[in-house]
């Protein structure tokens, strides 16, 4: 019962909020509204503590009426941390950055800009070929560049990017002066959407976009987008637990590709050698550890021919994504201590690709939980959160921060359930 009232208080607190900003901006109910796109009477229920538990509907709130975003509960001022022997060091170089990025956390993609995006999908007649069409190195360069904020988890740029981009690439595509480069430009640029949408939980759209890739990548006729589209298709296997399936189509496409390392461009290894770290994910999550093994080996054997480790890279791949893969596959498959121990080196090296050096301090986070260290993993999500804001409010992260609160019935981490209403997940 005092659980329930604390949030019912919470809720009422926010109404306060909203409505004292409404005042100051000397705005009627129906004002708010109509520069929200809603009802008059939602905004009266809001401010009436009804509905605030949607953070998205918060963010639009905050971003109308100028209101801060934690005075919403969206972001979390800096919060002391005990000691931690192992990893002090990193976490007093880290944790000041990870409050500051807290209190200035730019939104996921709105709900016109994912619309857009499925729009964007959805199967339509090809279109004619423009009288200014656009070149194709500067289409290269936007592909390019919404590569890098996938890599960097600007992700709400990169939902406003996409649906132009992939418009452009398609009026492009209709014009066969260029048509494989283009094709294999949108290839890449589906691949990226189906990646975000995963990271959005998005996975029916996820399947549109992974179609599309890859009947773009059979079009292109480049091995390289084949492989990258084949690793995107992986992803979306193995995220529906269909991780059989997933192995196989990575094992089948690497048995055609793998093999004379030293004599292949860097792009060609690049795709490939991700495309078997997918195979590493897949198998890690089927519990197949002779298979997971057999993966992780092929990929250091790429690695050492190949290291494109920026966020501007092409593909980003590098040993250090190898060992950063093998950490996340020890917590698939419940080996903790074996996940963390080799995740410690790799705690203290830098790691220039935002979305890498996030995804190691979530595994950490995972790994942590697996031993019951609440503590621990709370900051360690907090570290993550400093590295790519964005990232830490994916769902999947959301689901290991709601878990995590949830066992932690006697509140002995109240940091951990403050982080966890912040996020807007059951605390």
């Amino acid at each position: 019962m005092g659980e329930m009232a604390d949030v019912r208080n919470q809720a009422r607190r926010l109404g306060r909020v909203i409505r004292q900003a409404r005042l100051r901006q000397k705005c009627s109910q129906a004002q708010v509204a109509a520069a929200l796109g809603y009802h008059q009477a939602k905004v009266s229920r809001l401010e009436n503590g009804r509905g605030t538990e949607d953070t998205r509907v918060l963010r639009n709130v905050a971003e109308v009426l100028d209101i801060p975003l934690h005075e919403l509960g969206l972001a979390a001022p800096p919060v002391p941390h005990a000691a931690d022997p192992e990893t002090e060091d990193m976490h007093r170089r880290t944790f000041l950055a990870a409050g500051i990025a807290s209190l200035a956390v730019p939104p996921t993609p709105s709900p016109a800009a994912h619309q857009d995006l499925i729009h964007a999908l959805l199967p339509a007649p090809p279109p004619a070929p423009v009288a200014d069409e656009v070149g194709v190195t500067e289409l290269g360069d936007r592909v390019a560049a919404v590569r890098r904020l996938f890599s960097t988890c600007d992700y709400a740029e990169l939902g406003r990017a996409l649906p132009p981009l992939i418009a452009a690439l398609r009026h492009a595509a209709a014009d066969s002066s260029h048509a494989s480069t283009v094709i294999g430009l949108l290839a890449t640029t589906y691949q990226t959407s189906a990646s975000l949408l995963l990271k959005l939980g998005d996975v029916g759209h996820a399947w549109m976009a992974v179609g599309r890739a890859m009947a773009e990548a059979e079009r292109c006729g480049d091995p390289v987008v084949l492989a990258s589209s084949v690793r995107v298709h992986a992803h979306v296997l193995a995220r529906e637990k269909h991780t059989t399936q997933a192995v196989t189509l990575v094992h089948h496409t690497a048995e055609q590709l793998s093999g004379s390392y030293d004599r292949r461009p860097p792009r060609y290894l690049a795709a490939l050698g991700l495309m078997v770290l997918r195979g590493v994910t897949a198998a890690s999550t089927a519990g197949d550890r002779a298979a997971t093994q057999d993966f992780l080996s092929e990929a250091k054997d790429i690695a050492r021919y190949v290291a494109l480790d920026r966020p501007d890279a092409w593909a980003n791949f590098s040993p250090t994504n190898v060992e950063l893969h093998a950490v996340s596959a020890a917590v698939s498959l419940g080996d903790a201590g074996v996940a963390l121990e080799a995740a410690r080196p790799l705690m203290r090296r830098p790691i220039p690709v935002p979305e890498r050096r996030a995804a190691l301090w979530v595994d950490a986070a995972r790994a942590y939980s697996q031993q019951g260290r609440l503590a621990d993993g709370y900051r360690a999500l907090r570290v993550a959160e400093s590295c790519a804001a964005q990232d830490v409010r994916r769902p999947a992260v959301r689901e290991l921060v709601a878990d995590m609160a949830a066992r932690d019935r006697r509140r002995a981490v109240p940091e951990l359930h403050h982080f966890s209403r912040h996020l807007g997940v059951p605390a």
